[in-house]
């Protein structure tokens, strides 16, 4: 009679077993690399992408900054060039005398209506005249020294001569006020 054959089958099941485990099992370990590369993958582009957002946003503040500074300080150079007209007018209302005033009024009343109009074009954009005083303390972030001199009966570092008026645009100097220092020492 014929020999039964089960102990090869079950030879032949258990290899089979044997391969298809190893088959499976190097299947799974090239999933798990591959998906490992793919959050590595995602990881670096999330990254990426929270970066280009902080970058954006940083470029969004900048360019609002400079579009402030630009409305504030961007007419800074003609109001510079302005203040000269400021100082003529001035001058010509400090130097005229009382007879040329009387003889002269419209004259007179239309340099001063002028200084006014340009006085209310200067407050409308933001610039504001610095106006020491004789006696005042001198800040150097807001007067520049023409020159010092001892004077008696003043104490050093204070004003003793206002030469020109300064002005500011909003909070920066457009151009500081001309004074004259006193050096007594004390």
């Amino acid at each position: 009679m014929a020999e039964p054959k089960e102990d090869s089958f079950l030879d032949d099941i258990e290899e089979a077993a044997a391969e298809e485990q190893e088959y499976s099992g190097g299947e799974i370990s090239d999933e798990a690399a591959e998906l490992d590369a793919l959050r590595a993958e995602r990881d670096a582009l999330q990254d990426k992408f929270m970066r280009a957002l902080a970058d954006a946003e940083n470029a969004r503040k900048r360019s609002e900054k400079d579009r402030r500074e630009a409305e504030n300080y961007g007419g800074s150079k003609l109001a510079r060039d302005m203040l000269p007209v400021h100082d003529n007018l001035k001058r010509a209302l400090d130097t005229v005398t009382e007879d040329q005033r009387a003889g002269s009024a419209a004259l007179f009343e239309g340099i001063e209506l002028t200084l006014r109009e340009l006085r209310n074009v200067f407050a409308k954009h933001g610039i504001t005249v610095i106006d020491p005083q004789v006696g005042d303390r001198f800040d150097p972030q807001h007067h520049e020294a023409m020159f010092e001199a001892p004077l008696p009966g003043t104490k050093a570092g204070e004003i003793i001569q206002v030469s020109a008026q300064g002005f500011m645009l909003h909070d920066r100097i457009l151009r500081p006020a001309q004074v004259g220092v006193s050096s007594n020492r004390d």
